[in-house]
C-alpha cells in the first residue's frame, strides 16, 4: 500500500467538512475524490499531501505516518493545486527549469520537446502572464512529463484545458499508472475513457 488515510477529519470554522475518512491507495491505482462544492475535496487533498493538518486521524506513506518520514514522502510526491502555481514573469521554459531545479532534476538542454508534448510549440519564450489560462495550466501540468515521483495528488487538473489537452492528460495518466505510479485527484471531468479502473471516494456536504 502506497498511501493510507485513517479516520481523517477536517473542520473549517465551526463546521465539520468531513470525518471518519479512510483511504487505501496502492501502486497503479487512480482515485477520484468526488462531492459538491464545500464538501472538503481540496482540503482532503491538502491533508493527504501534508500541507494541511487533519483535526483527527493520520496519513501514512508506505505504512509510516508522514510527519515521521517527510523527506522520503515529499521526494516521492508531486502536488499540483487548483491554481496553476506558475511564476507569471517567467517564460514557459524558465518555469519548467525552475520546477526541475526544485525537484532536483536538471535539463541538459532547454525542454522545448517537453513543451511541444503539451501543445505549447511557439509559446516557449513568452512570459506566462501573456498566455491564456489554459496555456498556463499546460505549463504547470508539463511537470507530469518529467516527474519521477510515484504519487501524484492533483486538484482539478483539467481546469481550463480544451478537448485535446484533456485527451493528452488522460494518456499521461495511463502511462504513469502502467509504470506503477498512483494518482489521487479531484475533477468534474468524466474519466470513463480511462482504460484503468477509477476508484472513487464520495464526500458529502455537512450542514
Amino acid at each position: 500500500m502506497l498511501l493510507q488515510g485513517r479516520e481523517l477529519q477536517s473542520v473549517r470554522g465551526e463546521r465539520v467538512l468531513f470525518s471518519n475518512i479512510n483511504l487505501d491507495v496502492a501502486s497503479g491505482q487512480l482515485w477520484q475524490i468526488e462531492g459538491p462544492n464545500g464538501a472538503g475535496k481540496s482540503s482532503l487533498l491538502r491533508i493527504l499531501a501534508g500541507l494541511l493538518p487533519a483535526q483527527q486521524g493520520d496519513v501514512l506513506f508506505q505504512g509510516e505516518v508522514i510527519q515521521q518520514c517527510r523527506e522520503v514522502y515529499y521526494h516521492d510526491l508531486l502536488f499540483i493545486g487548483h491554481k496553476s502555481g506558475i511564476k507569471p514573469e517567467l517564460t514557459a521554459i524558465e518555469n519548467l527549469e525552475f520546477y526541475a531545479a526544485v525537484e532536483g532534476h536538471e535539463f541538459s538542454t532547454p525542454p522545448y520537446d517537453l513543451l511541444a508534448q503539451v501543445g505549447l510549440v511557439g509559446l516557449e519564450d513568452i512570459p506566462a502572464q501573456r498566455l491564456s489560462a489554459g496555456q498556463q495550466r499546460r505549463i504547470a501540468l508539463a511537470r507530469l512529463w518529467f516527474s519521477q515521483t510515484r504519487l501524484w495528488i492533483l486538484d482539478e487538473p483539467f481546469t481550463a484545458l480544451d478537448v485535446d489537452g484533456i485527451a493528452m492528460l488522460h494518456d499521461r495518466f495511463q502511462a504513469h499508472l502502467a509504470q506503477g505510479g498512483a494518482i489521487i485527484l479531484t475533477s468534474h471531468q468524466d474519466l470513463h475513457s480511462m482504460s484503468y479502473p477509477v476508484h472513487r471516494l464520495q464526500l458529502r456536504y455537512q450542514h
